[in-house]
């Protein structure tokens, strides 16, 4: 019977050359096969760029309803000051006018409402005022799809949709941030 000799015998390792290759193409794989999602933010759809300077248009101060933010992240509306948990409902008022009130706006198609905020202003404040400005006219849409169609504005035809938007039409501008304090 022949000897077995210690070289003759199953080494017991594993040949990992090629493991960095397979980790590699794995990872390349995984790289260019994952989506990344990516945050969407505030979709603002904003004009396109032209160098012709702007036309100035002079809008009546009844018409104009201004939220300034300061970097305590204070809230004056139309010189007033207002928290943002009244913001949404006397944004409604003032574009809507129901009473038509003298002070409120003509019409909602003449409403503007004017964003500006200070450069020391909290993000998530300015973020909490834009949304109660856009919740403002979503809800205004849905009561006029509700009051003219008798359905909840989702479920509306694009072209009725776009009625609605005509009567209230979304006009938020937002002015250069002020610098830090100033206002």
């Amino acid at each position: 019977m022949a000897r077995v000799r210690s070289k003759d015998r199953l080494k017991n390792e594993i040949n990992a050359s090629s493991m960095a290759d397979i980790a590699f193409l794995l990872l390349i794989f995984f790289l260019v096969t994952t989506t990344i999602a990516e945050d969407k933010g505030i979709l603002v759809k904003l004009p396109p760029w032209s160098d012709q300077p702007a036309d100035v248009q002079q809008f009546k101060t009844r018409n104009v309803y201004s939220v300034l933010v300061n970097a305590q992240n204070q809230l004056l509306v139309r010189g007033q000051e207002m928290k943002i948990s009244e913001l949404r409902d006397k944004t409604k008022e003032f574009i809507a006018n129901p009473t038509r009130r003298e002070d409120l706006s003509e019409s909602p198609k003449r409403a503007l409402i004017s964003l500006k905020n200070d450069r020391g202003t909290n993000y998530r404040t300015y973020l909490e005022v834009y949304n109660e400005l856009q919740a403002a006219y979503n809800e205004l849409w849905e009561e006029a799809a509700f009051k003219r169609f008798n359905t909840s504005y989702e479920q509306l035809s694009n072209a009725n949709k776009r009625t609605i938007r005509n009567e209230f039409p979304l006009v938020i501008s937002e002015a250069e941030p002020t610098s830090y304090g100033v206002e």
